[in-house]
């Protein structure tokens, strides 16, 4: 009887290990979603988005973000306000505009870097990124904190 229920048990549990091994290489390999050749959801300003934040964040959350990964792939107008690099050695862009209190954040990828490179402060640009999180005040910082875009790289006009 003991052999028995140890043979069932084994048996449950190797296939459990081939099922889940087997989902977790899917899930590994699959193609990321390529932001760049994808359609666009919403073309605006800087200062448009950051405005729909700062009014209504759930509201704003709910029309931009979405909880399994697919967030809106946005092309966004904006002033460049600073170039930087991040600590994975990617470019950010901040555009913001004039009298804006807050901006958004544009993170190139390692292949878009090069594209980033030849930018000055100044200038007006839009990018093309998939939005990871909105504009906010934070309160104990006393401080805004910036809209979010990765996987981001210039729109030739």
């Amino acid at each position: 009887m003991k052999k028995k229920l140890f043979k069932i048990a084994s048996i449950t549990a190797l296939a459990g290990l081939i099922i889940g091994g087997g989902a977790m290489l899917y899930m590994f390999n699959m193609p990321h979603r390529d932001i760049q050749s994808a359609k666009v959801d919403y073309a605006l300003t800087s200062t448009q988005i950051v405005s729909e934040y700062l009014s209504d964040k759930d509201a704003a959350n709910e029309k931009y973000l979405a909880a399994d990964g697919d967030s809106k792939i946005l092309e966004v107008t904006g002033i460049v306000s600073k170039i930087s690099e991040d600590f994975n050695n990617q470019k950010v862009v901040l555009l913001k505009g004039n009298n804006d209190k807050a901006g958004v954040n544009a993170v190139f990828t390692a292949e878009t870097n090069t594209n980033a490179s030849n930018l000055k402060v100044g200038e007006t640009i839009t990018v093309k990124g998939v939005i990871r999180s909105g504009a906010s005040y934070d309160d104990d910082l006393e401080l805004y904190e910036n809209v979010i875009l990765e996987k981001s790289d210039i729109v030739q006009n």
